[in-house]
């Protein structure tokens, strides 16, 4: 069980994440403007926080930045729908540990929290692990164990998008959405090229092969064994 403090101005989702977190068994306040979160991240003991971007009267980076110069280390998950790479990067050296982009699935959210909660204060933020691959998304360097990924921005996004999804089918649609923008079925290889190019550099002939083609589905990430 864990106390989470929630700062988001839409009262739906608030009262939706309230509830899945309650139903976890964790003690949840919230919070609907930057202010009263401020005050609340300040008073209380918290041990993770759910802070929404934009927030009337003080924006989430804000807040957060705020935090961090008071010596407030409580780990904070960001909530946005601005899902550019630049803006997550934007967050993270604001000080969030890490960022959702809305609309997302409430099992994620918990999941991170969780991920965060269980990480020691003063760990190093902002860079994924998965088996032998490491992302730094400040730094934007990637390695597959001792070796330096020399990734393309796109490549880079891809990866990211992967490895937040390790050992789930991540379908072709879904990276046309979520990394190319394309809202609608496109008749085209896009995906196909820009994830062969990721693959040819993440898996050498020696390397035990971690990103498997599902032949008119998809991809999956796996760790391997």
């Amino acid at each position: 069980m864990a106390a989470i403090l929630v700062i988001e101005d839409d009262a739906d989702t608030a009262s939706e994440i309230e509830a899945e977190l309650s139903r976890l068994g964790h003690l949840v306040e919230c919070a609907n403007d930057g202010p009263r979160g401020l005050e609340r991240a300040c008073t209380g003991h918290w041990d993770a926080m759910v802070v929404d971007r934009m927030l009337p009267g003080l924006d989430g980076l804000s807040l957060i930045q705020d935090l961090r110069r008071r010596g407030i280390a409580t780990p904070s998950l960001v909530l946005s729908a601005l899902q550019h790479v630049s803006d997550r990067i934007v967050g993270l050296r604001a000080g969030g540990d890490d960022y959702l982009i809305k609309p997302f699935a409430l099992g994620e959210l918990a999941a991170r929290l969780e991920c965060l909660i269980r990480r020691p204060i003063g760990s190093d933020r902002a860079i994924l692990h998965v088996g032998p691959l490491a992302l730094d998304l400040i730094a934007r360097r990637a390695s597959r164990g001792q070796r330096e990924l020399d990734l393309l921005g796109r490549e880079f996004q891809l990866l990211e998008f992967f490895m937040r999804r390790a050992g789930q089918l991540v379908t072709r649609q879904m990276l046309l959405e979520q990394i190319f923008g394309y809202h609608f079925e496109l008749k085209s290889n896009l995906v196909d090229v820009h994830v062969g190019r990721l693959r040819r550099k993440l898996d050498q002939p020696d390397d035990p092969p971690m990103l498997e083609t599902r032949r008119g589905i998809g991809f999956i990430l796996h760790v391997p064994a």
